[in-house]
């Protein structure tokens, strides 16, 4: 029975993680934090038997643990991961991993020299739509992939855990960037995976369409550069709906994504499948959790601190952080280093 501890108690770890975990016989949370101490309620009623902890800090010190998982906004994980790591444990933590290559390198050499695992929270592999294209590729349905669209609509960024909708996601300080940060990181491990390859270049734009009050961009085009193919990525929280969209052009065929279904047009014929949850259902996704977890705790049993995921979340990193740069300097397009130059000495990477 392994170990771990919630470090952020919102709502991604009350209805996104949480309830992986206790579906789990393999796994017990036993303690858990969070910054709001109205949480440890929260923390009563939903772990009875897990103990509180008044910050981070004293919950490593004095919990016995073999992991923690991560659901505090961005600016924290570094830091965090990098004190869990120094006391020998496991960490999974929600996404953005980190905010640049040199805190991912510091944490990624900290993970190898002490051999644990470090996971990143990429549940958009197991959302039924994305798998079920990903096996229609496989299948060669469609050929090779050429070229890619991906629309990511939202008419404003995800309420905090009270409500509110004075969110962190609009305040730079803590959220890094805007929508680009908040589902670029998605997308930017999803297509990949389906054009397996690596991209080799990115240009963007970044805006402020709508919500000028915002510190961060809503409004954010991408496109990346791969060996045989390209992808155009529209994201945006300045929309009239909420959705999501996505077509991959093959040598053989077309797969478009509707939210919730997936039509495969190939061979002068058309097929489709319904594939609920909505993308654009939620943003907690607990169905979505279960495979997450899995792979942690796969991880973890090898001591793995090199991964396939931490390759995703090198090139993630890369993606974002040269994106905005390309966005400075008017869309100009930017060279990506290959996840293997990022993480030195990382090893079963990703294509």
């Amino acid at each position: 029975m392994l170990r771990g501890a919630l470090i952020g108690l919102g709502n991604v770890a009350i209805h996104g993680h949480l309830p992986g975990w206790l579906a789990r016989d393999d796994v017990r949370i036993v303690a858990a934090t969070d910054a709001r101490p109205a949480q440890r309620a929260e923390c009563a009623a939903r772990l009875p038997g897990a103990r509180w902890y008044e910050s981070p800090e004293a919950l490593l010190a004095g919990a016995a643990l073999d992991f923690v998982d991560i659901c505090t906004p961005p600016s924290s994980h570094a830091a965090l991961i990098r004190a869990a790591l120094g006391h020998g444990l496991h960490v999974l933590c929600e996404k953005p991993l980190v905010g640049s290559l040199a805190e991912l390198g510091e944490i990624a050499g900290l993970a190898a020299a002490r051999g644990r695992a470090l996971h990143t929270v990429h549940n958009w592999h197991s959302a039924p739509i994305v798998r079920l294209t990903g096996e229609l590729i496989e299948q060669g349905a469609i050929g090779q992939v050429t070229a890619a669209v991906w629309h990511t609509l939202r008419t404003r960024p995800a309420a905090s855990a009270d409500g509110s909708n004075g969110t962190w996601r609009v305040d730079p300080r803590v959220a890094g960037g805007g929508v680009l940060t908040d589902h670029g990181w998605h997308v930017n491990y999803v297509l990949p995976r389906w054009i397996g390859a690596a991209p080799t270049a990115v240009s963007a734009r970044l805006e402020t369409r709508r919500h000028t009050a915002f510190a961060v961009e809503d409004t954010a085009t991408l496109r990346l550069t791969f060996p045989r193919a390209s992808a155009e990525v529209f994201l945006t929280w300045a929309a009239d709906a909420r959705r999501n969209w996505a077509a991959l052009d093959g040598t053989a065929g077309r797969i478009e994504l509707h939210d919730d279904t997936v039509v495969l047009k190939a061979g002068g014929a058309e097929r489709r499948w319904p594939c609920p949850p909505a993308l654009s259902d939620g943003s907690q996704h607990p169905d979505w959790f279960g495979a997450v977890a899995g792979e942690f705790i796969s991880e973890v049993s090898r001591g793995a601190a090199a991964s396939a995921n931490l390759a995703e979340a090198a090139r993630c990193v890369a993606i974002e952080s040269l994106a905005r740069e390309s966005s400075r300097r008017g869309g100009e397009a930017l060279p990506l280093p290959a996840a293997s130059s990022t993480l030195a000495g990382l090893r079963g990477s990703a294509p």
